[in-house]
Order: C-alpha cells, then sequence, then structure tokens
C-alpha cells in the first residue's frame, strides 16, 4: 500500500499516544540539544511550585501529578527551552533576504533571541541596540503619530495575566483601544456569543464535572494534537463508560483510540482504549446544519413521548425559570427541513437522530467544541446552537454538564479577563478610573481583521506585537504582508525569531523577552506570574532556568519600558514600582476587576482559585436577565457554495506544530512525513475532477465581489477518509486562500475552517 501512495503519505494504524508520543518527546529534546535540563524542566511542568506549560489552556487536575505534560507540550517546552541561540552572530552572518527563503520551522529553529535589535535597511539585517535607545525610539515614533488610533497593538494568547494587564493600562493611557488579539482569530465567537446566550463569554464547567457527567459531546476540535492533556480526561471517561459523541470531518486518531503514556498496562500490553463511542463526519461547514437536526429530533422524540403519555424530553421547569425565547427556536428548528439539514451536514437523519437519543438519554451532558466551530463566517451561531441545545435539558448551571470551549493558547482567556479587549465595557472603564485615577477612552477600537484593514489603508502607521506571529497567523498573506511594509514602526516582542519580523517597517525593532520556563528577577527578588485556564482557573507559574542571554527582560518590563519613555509620569503611574513586584500588579488586577478579590492570598493557594462564572450558577448576566435561546437564520455557510464546482476546505493543525509554530514535517497520526504541501480529499471529490491520490493539483479560493482571488499552486492531492464536498489542507499555508473579507461580521472571526474553493489539476487555473 506504502508504495502505491503519494511520497511521505504512509498507512499510520497505531493509536494516539503511546511509545510513539515518549519516542518523539526524546527526539525533540534532543533535537534542542536540552536533554538533561529538558527532563529536569517538564517534571516543573504544571506543578504548584513551577510554571504553567505554555501550550494549550487545559486546566491542571489539582496540580499534582509529576507527569502532567504530554507530548505536544513537551515540544513547546523544549522548543522554548532550548540550548540554540539566535546571538548577534547570527543576525550578522544572515541577511533578511536570505532568512526570508528560509522555512518558518528552520526561522525558530534558529533558538532564542538574546539581545534587543534594529532593523538596518542599509545593510539588510538586525542590528544590535541598547534597551534605552529601543525604548527612545519606540517612544519617538509612537508619540509623532497624528493620534493614538493610529497605532495597534497585538497580544498573543501566551502573555501572562500581569503582562496582558500592564500592557492594556499602557495603550488606554496613550489613548487607544485598538487592540487586535489572536483570540480574534480562534475563539472570539465564544466571547461575542455566550454572552448573549447565557451571560459571560466562558465555560460553565469545571475539570471535576467530567467525573459526573454522562455524556459528553465533542464538535470540531482535535484534542490529541492541540490540547493533548485532554486526552487523560477523555480517556478516564471512556473507560468508566461514558459515551463521547464526536462531529468532526476528519476522523482523527486521538478521538478513535488513545494509549496513554502515564497508564503501565497499556504501554506494558502495547493496548489502548476506544475514545469516540459514535463518530460522525459532519461536512466541512455542516455544523449549523447539524445541530439544528440533533435539536429537531430531540423537539420530536419529546412530542412523540408526550403524546405516549409521558413526560417528553426537554426540562420544562429550566425553560420556564431560566430562559426566554424557547417558541422562537422551536418555530426555526420545526421549520427546518430534514431535506436541508441532511444535504448541507452531510450526515443521514438516523444518524443525526440516533446522537440526539444519546443526548436525551443521558442526564447530565457536556459539550466540548473548538475552532472547528468558531472559525466559520456563521461561528457566532453555531456557538449559540450549541449553548440552545444544552438548554433544551438543563444541561447548564449543574453538575456534569455544560458548555465547554477548548482554547488554544495557554492564556489566551486570561488576556480577555484583565483587559485585552477592543470592546471595554462600563465596568472595565469604571474599574480602571478607579484604580489609575483616569477615565480611559470607551470608543471601540480595532480587532485582527480590521487592524490589517486599517494598516493596507493607511490609516493606522505603528504596529507593537507582545509575542505571536501576526502576519502567518492572519488570513490572506497577500494583503497582509503588503500592509505590513508599509508601516513606520513595527515592535516585537519575542523569544525566537518568526517570519512577522522579516515584514520591516521604515522603524523594526525586535526586543527579547522572557519565556515562561526562565527565572524572572525583578527588584524585589525571583516572580511568578499567573494565567487563567479554559475553564476559569487561575494559578501562578514561575520559572526556574537561567535565561539565555544577560540582555532579556520580561514582558512587564519591556511594557513598562515602553509605556515610560513614551508617557513619561503622565497621570502618575510609576512604571518601575508596579515592575519591582508582580504583587502589585495583582493588587492593581484586582481593583480593576473585583472578581480577583483577594488575588495574592488566594493565588498562593494550591491549585489556584477558580474566577466567578455566573452562568455555572445559573445567574444569567443577561439584558433581560435570563438565559438565551437564539435563532440562527437558515443553514447555508457561504453563498459563495453556490458554485457548483465548489469545495469547502477546512484548515489544519499538523501533530507536529503549534499554531503557526511548525516543530517538524511530519504529521504522524494522519500518516504524513516529511512535507506539508498536501490537501486532504474525498476520492469521489477527486475522480469528479478527473484527479487521483497524488496528483498535483491548484488551490485557488472563491472571492466575492471587490475581493481579489488567489491561488495556492503544484500541491499534492491526496486520498482520505473525509467527506464529500469537504477538504482540508494545512493552516497557516493555506491562508493564502482565505480572503481578508471572509470572515464572521459578528465577531470579526476568519473563516479558516469553512473556504470555498475549487481544486483543478496543476496549471488549469489561471
Amino acid at each position: 500500500m506504502k508504495d502505491n501512495r503519494p511520497e511521505g503519505i504512509e498507512q499510520y494504524d497505531h493509536p494516539a499516544g503511546g511509545w510513539d508520543a515518549l519516542k518523539a518527546v526524546a527526539r525533540t529534546l534532543a533535537d534542542q540539544r536540552v536533554v538533561a535540563q529538558g527532563t529536569m524542566t517538564l517534571l516543573k511542568a504544571n506543578q504548584p511550585e513551577g510554571f504553567d506549560c505554555p501550550g494549550c489552556a487545559w486546566p491542571d487536575p489539582k496540580h499534582t501529578s509529576s507527569f502532567e505534560f504530554c507530548e505536544n507540550g513537551a515540544k513547546a517546552i523544549t522548543w522554548e527551552s532550548t540550548a540554540k541561540r539566535s546571538g548577534p552572530e547570527f543576525f550578522a552572518k544572515h541577511s533578511l533576504s536570505e532568512l526570508w527563503g528560509w522555512t518558518d520551522h528552520k526561522l525558530e529553529d534558529a533558538g532564542r533571541l538574546t539581545l534587543p535589535l534594529r532593523y538596518n535597511s542599509s545593510s539588510d539585517r538586525y542590528e544590535p541596540i541598547g534597551w534605552d535607545e529601543a525604548f527612545r525610539l519606540v517612544a519617538q515614533e509612537l508619540n509623532k503619530l497624528d493620534r493614538p488610533d493610529q497605532a495597534e497593538f497585538y497580544t498573543s494568547g501566551r502573555t501572562s495575566n500581569e503582562a496582558a494587564f500592564l500592557y492594556q493600562l499602557f495603550v488606554r493611557a496613550y489613548g487607544t483601544n485598538n487592540f487586535p488579539d489572536c483570540s480574534n482569530m480562534c475563539h472570539e465567537a465564544t466571547s461575542v456569543g455566550l454572552p448573549k446566550s447565557i451571560g459571560v463569554g466562558k465555560g460553565t464547567v469545571t475539570l471535576e464535572d467530567f467525573d459526573y457527567t454522562d455524556a459528553i459531546f465533542s464538535f470540531g476540535h482535535n484534542p490529541g494534537t492541540n490540547h493533548p492533556r485532554m486526552m487523560t480526561t477523555l480517556h478516564n471517561a471512556a473507560r468508566r463508560g461514558v459515551p463521547i459523541v464526536v462531529f468532526n470531518p476528519l476522523k482523527e486518531r486521538a478521538l478513535e483510540r488513545f494509549a496513554a503514556p502515564q497508564d503501565p498496562v497499556e504501554m506494558a500490553t502495547l493496548s489502548s482504549t476506544p475514545i469516540a463511542s459514535a463518530y460522525y463526519q459532519v461536512r466541512a461547514g455542516g455544523d449549523l446544519a447539524a445541530l439544528k437536526g440533533i435539536m429537531k429530533a430531540v423537539l420530536e422524540m419529546d412530542a412523540a413521548d408526550r403524546d405516549a403519555g409521558g413526560p417528553g424530553f426537554l426540562d420544562r421547569v429550566f425553560i420556564e425559570e431560566h430562559t426566554a425565547g424557547f417558541e422562537m427556536l422551536r418555530s426555526d428548528v420545526e421549520n427546518t427541513p430534514w431535506e436541508r439539514i441532511v444535504a448541507i451536514s452531510g450526515l443521514a437523519r438516523d444518524a443525526i437522530e440516533s446522537a440526539a437519543r444519546i443526548y436525551v438519554n443521558a442526564r447530565n451532558v457536556i459539550v466540548c467544541y473548538g475552532m472547528g466551530i468558531t472559525q466559520h463566517t456563521k461561528g457566532t451561531s453555531n456557538v449559540q446552537q450549541i449553548a440552545n441545545l444544552l438548554m433544551l435539558r438543563g444541561n447548564i448551571g449543574k453538575r456534569g454538564a455544560g458548555i465547554a470551549p477548548i482554547r488554544g493558547h495557554s492564556n489566551v482567556q486570561g488576556d480577555r479577563t484583565v483587559g485585552i479587549t477592543e470592546i471595554p465595557n462600563k465596568a472595565l472603564i469604571d474599574g480602571m478610573e478607579r484604580a489609575f485615577g483616569f477615565r480611559p477612552p470607551g470608543k471601540k477600537g480595532h480587532n485582527a481583521v480590521e487592524a490589517i484593514e486599517a494598516i493596507a489603508a493607511g490609516r493606522s502607521k505603528a504596529l507593537v506585537c507582545l509575542g505571536g506571529n501576526l502576519a502567518v497567523a492572519m488570513s490572506d498573506p497577500d494583503v497582509t504582508y503588503e500592509a505590513m511594509r508599509k508601516l513606520d514602526l513595527v515592535v516585537h516582542i519575542a523569544t525566537k525569531l518568526n517570519r512577522s519580523h522579516l515584514l520591516t517597517a521604515k522603524t523594526s525593532i525586535i526586543l527579547p523577552c522572557l519565556g515562561r520556563t526562565d527565572l524572572d528577577m525583578q527588584a524585589t527578588g525571583p516572580q511568578a506570574v499567573t494565567v487563567e485556564d479554559s475553564m476559569s482557573m487561575v494559578h501562578a507559574s514561575r520559572g526556574f532556568l537561567r535565561p539565555p542571554g544577560d540582555m532579556l527582560k520580561s514582558e512587564p518590563a519591556i511594557i513598562a519600558g515602553i509605556a515610560k519613555a513614551t508617557l513619561g509620569d503622565r497621570y502618575g503611574i510609576d512604571w518601575d514600582w508596579l515592575v519591582g513586584d508582580y504583587d502589585r500588579i495583582r493588587d492593581k488586577i484586582e481593583e480593576v476587576f473585583p472578581d480577583f478579590g483577594d488575588f495574592n492570598r488566594r493565588v498562593r493557594v494550591r491549585g489556584g482559585f477558580r474566577l466567578d462564572v455566573a452562568a455555572s450558577f445559573r445567574r444569567w448576566n443577561t439584558e433581560n436577565g435570563k438565559a438565551n435561546f437564539l435563532v440562527a437564520a437558515g443553514l447555508d455557510e457561504d453563498p459563495l457554495l453556490d458554485n457548483p464546482d465548489a469545495l469547502v476546505l477546512t484548515t489544519i493543525r499538523s501533530h507536529d506544530q503549534y499554531n503557526t509554530t511548525i516543530y517538524g514535517l511530519d504529521d504522524r497520526y494522519r500518516g504524513v512525513f516529511g512535507r506539508r504541501d498536501v490537501i486532504f480529499m474525498n476520492r469521489d471529490d477527486l475522480a469528479r475532477r478527473g484527479l487521483k491520490d497524488g496528483d498535483r493539483i491548484d488551490v485557488c479560493g472563491l472571492a466575492g465581489q471587490g475581493e481579489r482571488q488567489s491561488v495556492v499552486r503544484g500541491f499534492t492531492a491526496v486520498a482520505y477518509d473525509i467527506p464529500s464536498g469537504s477538504a482540508a489542507g494545512y493552516y497557516p499555508e493555506m491562508n493564502a486562500v482565505v480572503a481578508l473579507g471572509h470572515y464572521d461580521h459578528l465577531s470579526g472571526t476568519p473563516s479558516y475552517k469553512g473556504v470555498p474553493v475549487t481544486i483543478s489539476a496543476a496549471g488549469r487555473q489561471g
């Protein structure tokens, strides 16, 4: 079979996890030259006196296990704590023109940045610069803008609560709410959709709820790659007989079967545990139809049971006491034809009804979802339909039940909680005035798409990035790259080199920062930072490794340095005093956000503390004080799909990457080795286009009126088990066919998981 497949495409039959995961960790430790130090570092990951893994935001189980890390978490840790360095000799040797030709993997594999850098266009190289001079230049460029709204301030979800809070303080004191953020590109549909449904833009469950649930529904995520520590929870649930129902276009190996590396029996016997009890391969972009289909089946079962003299399957007491809008939802769902649901979801009616039966037969249900739900033009509606489904049977606000958005970046949720938002509410503005004596602007700022649009149009002239790889993460690189090269100022606060750093402005500066694993020494001694996980638990993180260079500063110290140089003593904020002891920053967080009451004491308690999530206790912080059933009009993902040749492309991460960071070129569980230039397609879709497994193809993104059409050329078609009408390719390479204007207009989230494309033999597309 292997000999007949394209180069680098093999059949992989092993379970997820197991010995292959441990071998991958060992290879990563050796490759980054941190075998001895790296092993010690892994043992401090997610520990009470250790550091929080810079990978995913899955919560820690009581902070007790010495082995509470996973393969991809280990890669993230070793990638950060690498012995490799990108020092002055590296930049003296390599011009930016040369570096542009490197792969993203090779750029970040060059190692940790060790000193501040400024781009010299004459030599086409980054050259060393002192910290004071760097801060002076940044301040000079920011202060010569016509108005603060001409600057954009991006944040990565790896940023700690303390750094994010100082950042938003600086930016609001500077005078703008332009906060493009990585959450704009992932779970913004959650942040926008759930407050209207249940009054909070976060999940309602705790990790302990998984011990009491009777069924887990999983929509649009791949935990084995993107949040592997979740697999321990799913593994435990599956072994005690909890139905795990999966809706996903691709069959992801970890959701099929998993061998826990911490389980001595499975490791010794080479056995594994089946995870999904039912796996429904929904068509890409068909989630809204599938969710309405499940609700339609639930309503029909309820009516049939009541007609037979039974009590029905709806929680009528919950609906009556706690919700509004049920009759409107019922009307919409009942008037949605089964024929349309089946056609758009790609699932047979009896398959949807079987999922509904599992749902109604379970007392306590948790629904987990990822970016397969949010990254669509109807992402906000998708999220709200999940809330609707749960509310039909009162599955919010009780033990063992609730909604669980599964976040990626380790503190993407915390960033938002402490003020990184382009839409500040009155409570935030009042809190800032209370704590700092000035009233920040209330005008809505820019999200990520709006920031790129403003830069492209020349309305914004400066960009400061607190971590991340914005240009590569964004959709439509042709537009994004060209826009960023127009800037007057770009500043990157970073641990390692990436492609965004090569898109130079008139003044381009890189400021190297400490990572999560590094010891952070300030005026009062070693410091801890805090993070908030996907389930609203806040806990401390303490690095311990000697930093990779004497010139590195912490993110809070860098932000304070820029703020002090830019603002002087405006509003009487003593930036040096705040950074000297992070307890002082936490005191100010508590003053602005009362939910953090007694912050410094509570975060020192083993395991930290949970922020108040009102919906977990059936308190609904909505305008009407109720949880709201919200109607999503229609089922269609995108009018561009009316094209009879169109497919829906979903972008995916390989098992050897974390967001835009590419650790290697293998995607083990999908049988891809040594390459990323592949498009997964259904065999019938290939045949209809006169194509076969291994053919070279071009992928053309369909464009709306006034949008530019983009083509990615020369990829390889791989026949795969994926629904007809769907295709999949790797992110960020396939961002090239996602138009900048192709996003959810309620949340601003680009439609990375629902891209209308046409595919043809290489060379046929114009």
